[in-house]
């Protein structure tokens, strides 16, 4: 489990620089201001929870406790939910999209609810 979200983390921070470096230098001149900010807040908070998804893969190698995998899952789906709704929305423009967007909101934060929940429990354990 903790090489999975290892290797997720990893790769979505890669595609988080890949998208806002494009966001910046492609898009730029093709979206609206208020399409553009649409994409960078995609890339912004996929950045913060593939790193999200590192704490993950380094809680669970070292300290045995559930709900890791959990955790790791729903920033994976918030991830893919979240931010990919919001790329399509920016260049597409079909507003109804952002209707889905905030279903990956939710699993962000279901994310880190049991991320606080498992660490809790790993730390109360007396986990080093």
């Amino acid at each position: 489990m903790a090489r999975t979200f290892w290797i997720l983390g990893s790769l979505f921070a890669l595609m988080a620089v890949g998208a806002g470096a494009f966001g910046a230098h492609a898009l730029r001149a093709r979206l609206t201001p208020d399409l553009l900010a649409v994409w960078e807040t995609a890339a912004r908070y996929q950045m913060y929870h593939a790193l999200a998804l590192l704490m993950v893969a380094l809680a669970a190698s070292r300290w045995p406790a559930a709900g890791w995998g959990a955790a790791g899952w729903l920033f994976t789906a918030g991830i893919v939910v979240f931010s990919g709704s919001l790329y399509v929305l920016a260049l597409s423009g079909v507003r109804w999209l952002g209707a889905i967007t905030p279903l990956g909101g939710l699993a962000f934060l279901a994310g880190w609810l049991v991320l606080a929940l498992a660490g809790s429990k790993a730390l109360a354990s007396g986990a080093p």
